[in-house]
């Protein structure tokens, strides 16, 4: 999909192509009422919206709201854009698909970045900081029988959020996952991740994977 894609703005990789290979695989037609939180690019909602889905997607940058703006009218499609952390724009409402390909790196700062690209990624020292509070938060965004897709790394607990999706009451099971090679960042970090036990010493792959959790 052509893209437009800001420096400051996460650019679709590895993560954002598995996640659209398992939305490709979900039950979207005309009607159909979607979420996409961390929305970045708009890649995701844009795809869903392309196949008939009532989008909205959300965003804490405003550069990245914009893009995602920008990015649908080239696709010539419809995204309701908000701008704000995570599903508290759209308090009250009830979606029957919520993606997210939230930050999730690992990252020696316990706090979020405030600016600069590394708010795209970074995400406290188990790359848990969104993850947690999306998993908190998404019995509250779904219709029943609604789904959840959510990407991460192997290096911020796979495990971990299946089991706290399990404890809001949701049905979860990893859908996908693929090993790739790390990227720049993570490639800069990995003595770090050595130390901390997230890796194997030498270690440079990490597996990423999409969960699908649904609510009954």
């Amino acid at each position: 999909m052509r893209m437009i894609k800001p420096p400051n703005v996460y650019a679709p990789q590895g993560d954002t192509e598995l996640l659209l290979e398992v939305l490709a695989d979900e039950d979207v037609r005309p009607g159909t009422r979607s979420l996409d939180l961390c929305t970045g690019t708009g890649i995701i909602a844009i795809a869903a919206a392309l196949r008939g889905a009532r989008a909205t997607a959300v965003d804490v940058s405003r550069t990245a709201v914009a893009t995602a703006g920008l990015n649908a009218r080239l696709h010539d499609c419809r995204v309701r854009l908000y701008r704000g952390d995570l599903g508290q724009p759209v308090a009250g409402e009830r979606f029957d698909l919520v993606t997210a390909n939230p930050p999730y790196v690992p990252a020696e700062n316990p706090e979020p970045p405030a600016h600069g690209p590394g708010r795209a990624w970074d995400a406290g020292p188990d790359g848990r900081l969104l993850l947690d509070r999306i998993c908190r938060q998404a019995p509250l965004l779904l219709n029943p029988s609604g789904v959840l897709l959510l990407v991460q790394s192997s290096l911020s607990g796979v495990t971990a959020t299946i089991d706290a999706l399990h404890r809001v009451g949701l049905d979860a099971e990893v859908a996908r996952s693929r090993t790739q090679a790390f990227g720049p960042v993570m490639t800069a970090r990995a003595d770090w991740f050595e130390d901390r036990g997230l890796v194997e010493t030498g270690l440079r792959t990490e597996e990423l994977v999409v969960i699908r959790a649904t609510r009954a």
